[in-house]
């Protein structure tokens, strides 16, 4: 066995690319926030027809679309971390675009500008001093 067709059977790694700079590939791997399907007219929006939409919504009240996640993605050229809706075609082909606010709603009622309301403020607090502690030795 020659050492080519061992490399060719190794999956292809996702190809993300920056909607500002096309030819710039994303750095990712953080927490994915998958997109939440609350009625039928959106499956049917989505190319189901409308009788099996109704069927599904009755029968999973909240559809969790597997193919379709918000991620916080860098790019080097922009050179920021940004949130990014992110769609899978398959294994390598993704459709990579910046998420807007309202997609928020559609996920878990997950909020990134706002914080935890169950996090004290002393904690909260204490978490951004984190960085700023200096520690002295006798």
């Amino acid at each position: 066995m020659t050492v080519q067709s061992r490399r060719s059977r190794r999956p292809a790694r996702r190809l993300l690319h920056c909607p500002a700079h096309p030819e710039q590939e994303l750095a990712g791997g953080g927490r994915r926030y998958f997109l939440h399907l609350l009625s039928a007219e959106e499956l049917s929006q989505r190319g189901m027809p409308a009788g099996r939409a109704r069927l599904v919504i009755a029968s999973y009240p909240v559809l969790t679309l597997s193919d379709e996640w918000l991620e916080e993605l860098f790019c080097p050229k922009c050179g920021s971390s940004r949130w990014c809706h992110v769609i899978r075609h398959d294994r390598v082909e993704h459709t990579v675009r910046w998420a807007p606010r309202d997609l928020w709603q559609r996920v878990a009622h997950v909020d990134p500008l706002h914080s935890n309301p169950s996090v004290s403020e002393f904690s909260r607090r204490e978490a951004g001093r984190a960085d700023n502690r200096h520690y002295w030795e006798p």
